[in-house]
Parts: C-alpha cells; sequence; structure tokens
C-alpha cells in the first residue's frame, strides 16, 4: 500500500505517524506541508473525500490559528474563503494528513491508520 502523507517533519505527532506507517509496511510519499502546502483544489477534494467538516482541517491549537483569530474569524468565512486560506497558510492546516484513493485521515489516531493499512 501507498499513502500519500502530507507532514511538518518537525511535529512529533507526524514523525509518531509516519513511523507507525513504516513499521506495518506502507511505502509512505512524503510531503512537506510549509514548503509544498496543498493548493485549494487538493484541500478541497480531500475535505469532501475524507466527509468531515471543513473545521476538521484546521490547526486549532497552533500559534498561526491563534494569531489570526481564526476561532473568531471561521464561522464567519465562506467554505472558499476557508479553502484559500489553508492552502496559502500551511501550518494552519491540521496535521498529519494521511491521503489514499479511498480514504483522507486527517491527524493521527493509531487504531484508525492500522485499521485502514489492515482492510487493504
Amino acid at each position: 500500500m501507498k499513502v500519500l502523507f502530507i507532514e511538518y517533519p518537525k511535529c512529533s505527532t507526524c514523525q509518531k505517524a509516519k513511523k507507525h506507517l513504516l513499521s506495518l509496511g506502507v511505502e509512505v510519499e512524503a510531503r512537506h506541508i510549509v514548503e509544498d502546502t496543498p493548493s485549494a483544489a487538493e484541500l478541497s477534494t480531500w475535505w469532501k473525500q475524507s466527509g468531515l467538516p471543513l473545521k476538521k482541517f484546521f490547526n486549532t491549537s497552533g500559534n498561526l490559528y491563534k494569531e489570526l483569530h481564526m476561532k473568531e474569524r471561521l464561522p464567519l468565512m465562506s467554505e472558499e474563503e476557508q479553502l484559500k486560506l489553508l492552502s496559502e497558510h500551511g501550518m494552519l492546516i491540521k496535521r498529519p494528513l494521511l491521503v489514499t484513493e479511498q480514504v483522507v485521515l486527517v491527524g493521527f489516531k493509531e487504531e484508525n491508520y492500522t485499521n485502514l493499512c489492515s482492510q487493504s
């Protein structure tokens, strides 16, 4: 199984998630979330594929989220505006993102990764 793994390499959660994937024998195509930030079109596709509310794609514990007062601003923004903002600021995106042809996982929960990899 090969997955697209969108990460911030210095993030300890991303490191843990990547290590877990490799231990499961998953081929990982890593992509730096800041150096190669996903486009609005990619994010839109992944958001729809994930079945999650768009707000789940925001890194609510990150400094940039707090500096930009996103808690107050987000409810007032259209989905298009939110996707554009995420595509312009990789650090606003919750990480890691795990993308397969069928599934998109946001953040890291070991059991979700294990279950996904055991199904393929």
